[in-house]
């Protein structure tokens, strides 16, 4: 998307023309991705300093509305932290074309709520008031027996909403706008915008289909990283997960920097058909994140959050001065979900499924990736690759979403794609890239 050839950036002060920009953003007429003049055209278009434009673009950066793309100049983020008029900026998708962009699992492999919804509602119970309202007892036991049931001791639990929601709060928690954060790279776009919105500084960490590199974390952490962000499996967008020899590296790591926020993602949870290998623990100052968006459905807004006592004292206070908690409603219903075994079979079913379009579709591309619901692959132009497969009638996302400095690539959900499609999907992106190997894929 690009910026409107209508739209001017305007101001004299280094405040006025970084709310100039922001207008922009908020009308819609900057969209995400759209580039800004260079800081000396700017300037001189405006009759100011080239000092008073970078001062601006310094204070859109540090609010993660913009972002400095090496070559390609200065731009919109993808997601920055400013609602728009026009709503939603995703990439328009065009009728006829297989929507692959998203990232979302398969509405049609989620559980059905209605019959427990029924439920809660003919249960009695009390209306909850603000003194009664919390993380369920009976919430927080569940919670703690399914993450003890995968090697996750949690010496206290609380609710978020959401995995995000739960990173929010500990990074504002522990950090302070500046600090650098040691993530995943290529990692989760959310997680990038999120590190931009509250000022810090993301510090790429290398992945392998094992989790991240030991050299690439040690390096990190050498280099002042305050806190350390970890996909233990499904990894967003390459598929890794952390394997039992890795986890083993990156605890030695992590005990040279005892002080270091660590937190852990576990987004896929019930969906992951490889055993969790943790680092809980391995800092005095640790989080373990499992949300149950993927494999229960996105409008589920909960995430079991478990770590030593500090930490979570932190999330439960910071979110009682401002949401004061997850919905009770909500806790209930997640209860009555983990409780049922027909939804614990058709999760597993849903598990299944997922593993077999992305093996199908990873093995025809010679690429790598274990788990969760994208495929990662490498590409020698990104731009290229998209518009060609779009061409071609599929829509896929582009990589710069997803990279800080690692190689071009595209992500494919595979959640909408079709067993029949997967051969001619294979045969398009093939043609897109130029040609895929086993060799190619690049963390």
């Amino acid at each position: 998307m690009t910026v409107s050839v209508h739209y001017q950036v305007a101001g004299t002060t280094a405040a006025e023309i970084s709310a100039s920009v922001e207008a922009g953003v908020r009308g819609g007429d900057l969209g995400a991705g759209a580039p800004l003049p260079a800081v000396r055209a700017l300037a001189q278009a405006l009759s100011v300093s080239p000092a008073t434009v970078a001062k601006a673009y310094q204070a859109l950066r540090q609010r993660g509305v913009i972002e400095t793309a090496g070559r390609n100049g200065t731009r919109v983020r993808h997601r920055p932290p400013v609602a728009s008029s026009r709503g939603a900026r995703r990439l328009p998708v065009p009728p006829g074309v297989l929507d692959l962009s998203t990232g979302e699992p398969d509405r049609r492999l989620l559980p059905a709520l209605g019959s427990h919804l029924a439920a809660l509602a003919a249960e009695e119970s009390s209306p909850i008031g603000y003194a009664e309202a919390g993380v369920l007892p009976e919430f927080a036991d569940r919670a703690r027996e399914r993450l003890a049931a995968d090697g996750v001791d949690a010496p206290a639990i609380t609710a978020t909403n959401g995995a995000l929601d739960g990173i929010d709060r500990l990074l504002a928690a522990h950090l302070r706008p500046g600090d650098p954060v040691a993530v995943e790279d290529p990692g989760w776009a959310n997680a990038l915008d999120l590190i931009a919105a509250l000022g810090l500084r993301a510090v790429p960490v290398p992945v392998d289909d094992d989790g991240p590199t030991e050299g690439g974390l040690r390096s990190a952490l050498a280099s002042g990283a305050k806190a350390v962000l970890v996909t233990t499996r499904a990894q967003n967008p390459t598929g890794a997960a952390v394997s039992a020899d890795r986890a083993v590296a990156l605890r030695d790591v992590l005990c040279a920097f005892p002080e270091t926020l660590l937190v852990e993602d576990d987004h896929a949870g019930e969906l992951a058909s490889v055993p969790l290998h943790p680092l809980a623990g391995a800092t005095r100052t640790w989080a373990f994140i499992r949300s149950v968006s993927k494999p229960y459905g996105p409008d589920l807004r909960v995430a079991a959050l478990a770590g030593d006592e500090a930490t979570v004292a932190r999330v439960a206070g910071r979110m009682r001065t401002g949401a004061g908690w997850v919905s009770t409603l909500l806790q209930r219903l997640v209860l009555r979900l983990w409780q049922d075994q027909d939804v614990a079979a058709a999760v597993a079913a849903a598990g299944k499924s997922y593993d077999r379009r992305r093996e199908a579709l990873r093995a025809a591309l010679g690429v790598r990736g274990r788990t969760g619901i994208n495929v990662w692959v490498p590409v020698p132009d990104e731009t290229g690759a998209v518009t060609t497969l779009r061409d071609l009638g599929y829509a896929v996302a582009p990589g710069a979403l997803y990279r800080q400095s690692s190689a071009p690539a595209v992500r494919i959900t595979v959640s909408r794609l079709a067993d029949d499609d997967i051969a001619s999907l294979a045969t398009a992106v093939v043609r897109a890239a130029g040609g895929v190997g086993s060799g190619i894929f690049s963390a």
